[in-house]
């Protein structure tokens, strides 16, 4: 089967991501990430990431996947150096001589080729693998017909790792100069302001010499949205997925939250088991879809998995994103006698309905009932944050289990 790989923007991501099913993640330090707001990891805590996955038989992937200017290798070399003897499954690169840097300084550990270095073909995968790649990360850009292609001209040592769910990016590949054009912060470098999600003033392009081909840039009464792409979801198409030749699912999300670490990925892994199970009996099942609805996102679509760049639209239609449901506890104990132990993240009061995420299932829903406080006294409501409460539920409840708002 292949790799359910999740985003793991610190600690408390990782720890949900790997709960909730995934099989490995990605995860990035102080810097030479491509998603420097996040969290993210120092030396150690990278250490302790790999101790902690290594002990569920789990893996995770450094993303060193930034393009470093000459003045910043000293600071590489450093880091390179503090991470010896980190239980690495892979460090993803983007530049040649980041990947030189990794090969020289931790050559145990294998090198995975980004998509930001635009994998298109099957002689750019093989040359990745005389480079030391052990896997390459294909681009967004190619459709499962590609990847199919490319798969049968290209050797099985070498892995294909792909996205299938997350923010898209207008740019190929990620590599864009838009961000630093406009307000000086580098994509390329991790900063990246997301000027492709601005809303920008209906009007018309029209090219010096082509006077007959304006370019409309076409709007809404919500605005418009010129560079904006919609978000990639492949969830109802995991049968295609699972014979296209990949071999890892990556799913994008670094900068989101926990709760959608644990979701997206309960949501994949529900759906692969299925189809691992099932076979030509598989049928997709709405829930799954439900499910990833709940999380932090914008318009969904399959990306160019089945049309090519400028064949179909993948532009959103609205600003912003579509909000994810309340996160309002975590289970610090597993349930006994119909009461359950919780640490609040968000304000839930007596007689709302909630919903119960257990890894391998939906969002089951009840009424909150019977609260009480870290004393055992009955309250009202949990209102203060990481405080611990007690509530019945009338599903079992194992320690992790997330407690969320319900609509």
């Amino acid at each position: 089967m292949p790799e359910l790989l999740s985003p793991a923007g610190n600690r408390e991501k990782m720890i949900a991501a790997l709960r909730y099913g995934a099989d490995a993640v990605y995860l990035a330090a102080k810097r030479f990430g491509m998603r420097a707001a996040a969290d993210n990891f120092d030396a150690e805590q990278i250490h302790e990431a790999c101790a902690y996955a290594s002990e569920r038989g789990k893996r995770v992937y450094l993303a060193l996947n930034t393009l470093p200017r000459t003045e910043e290798y000293g600071a590489l070399d450093q880091l390179l150096c503090e991470l010896r003897g980190a239980a690495l499954s892979g460090v993803i690169c983007a530049d040649l001589g980041v990947m030189a840097k990794v090969r020289e300084m931790l050559p145990e550990i294998p090198l995975h080729a980004s998509t930001q270095t635009s994998i298109v073909s099957a002689a750019a995968a093989e040359a990745y693998g005389r480079l030391g790649c052990r896997r390459v990360v294909l681009a967004r850009e190619l459709t499962l017909k590609d990847i199919a292609a490319i798969r049968r001209e290209t050797s099985r040592e070498i892995e294909f790792e792909a996205f299938i769910h997350g923010s898209m990016c207008v740019s190929y590949s990620g590599r864009c100069l838009l961000s630093q054009y406009l307000i000086g912060r580098d994509a390329n470098r991790g900063a990246c302001a997301q000027p492709c999600r601005w809303s920008y003033v209906t009007a018309e392009i029209t090219e010096e010499k082509r006077p007959a081909l304006p370019l409309a840039v076409e709007g809404n009464e919500n605005g418009s949205f010129i560079l904006s792409s919609a978000d990639l979801c492949m969830i109802e198409h995991i049968p295609d997925l699972m014979e296209s030749g990949i071999d890892s699912f990556k799913i994008e999300g670094r900068m989101k939250s926990a709760y959608y670490a644990a979701v997206t990925a309960n949501a994949y892994r529900m759906a692969m088991d299925a189809y691992t199970r099932l076979g030509s009996a598989y049928r997709f099942d709405p829930v799954w879809l439900e499910e990833l609805q709940s999380v932090s996102h914008r318009e969904y679509d399959t990306g160019f998995y089945y049309d090519r760049p400028g064949d179909a639209p993948k532009l959103v239609s609205m600003p912003g994103y579509l909000r994810e449901k309340a996160y309002l506890a975590h289970a610090l104990s597993d349930s006994e006698g119909g009461r359950a132990l919780f640490c609040q993240h968000n304000k839930l009061i007596e007689g709302q309905s909630a919903e119960l995420i257990t890894p391998g299932l939906p969002g089951r829903r009840f009424t909150v009932r019977g609260l009480r406080d870290g004393e055992g006294n009955p309250i009202p409501s949990a209102p203060h944050p990481m405080m611990t409460f007690s509530m019945e539920v009338p599903f079992e409840v194992k320690e992790g289990d997330i407690l969320r708002g319900a609509e």
